[in-house]
């Protein structure tokens, strides 16, 4: 079984894939993308690979778990726009102690506007947990896998 694990993070996993639009709410005065918007798409971005891997944020706090950010990081790269469509790649990696790391890409036509890290922790009762929940193994183990690439999703 550890040998499985080990294999399993050794493989770089696919990554959760989030397209926004920018828009006008996003947007200052000039039209660029307001630095605390790209906050809000990161977050959007995790809680939509939690719901693609099987558990809603609104499911994983009334069972008394939450997982607030204890450090985040943007690198900006190029302005993001009014009416840019981007494409958010995020990916979960192994827990570093009791953080765990998601780094995310924001791509415009392939080009990358911003990288982002964050970590969170995995609270419950206003504890921070060393392990997440047995009954949240499953989950957390899939969230760093990534997405299930299955030949239909190739084509579209």
């Amino acid at each position: 079984m550890v040998l499985t694990n080990k294999l399993t993070d050794s493989v770089t996993p696919t990554p959760w894939k989030l397209q926004k639009r920018v828009l006008p709410q996003h947007t200052d005065h000039a039209g660029v993308m307001w630095h605390g918007a790209y906050v809000a798409w990161l977050e959007e971005a995790r809680v939509e690979a939690l719901v693609a891997a099987g558990l809603t944020y609104v499911e994983m706090t009334s069972l008394g778990i939450e997982m607030p950010v204890v450090s985040l990081k943007i690198n900006y790269r190029h302005a993001l726009c009014h009416g840019d469509l981007v494409v958010l790649e995020s990916i979960s990696s192994c827990p570093v102690g009791v953080r765990w790391p998601w780094r995310c890409r924001m791509l415009c036509e392939g080009q990358l506007m911003a990288d982002a890290s964050v970590e969170l922790v995995m609270v419950s009762g206003g504890r921070v947990l060393r392990r997440p929940p047995s009954h949240l193994q499953a989950l957390m183990n899939r969230l760093r896998q990534g997405p299930v690439i299955t030949d239909d999703s190739m084509s579209t």
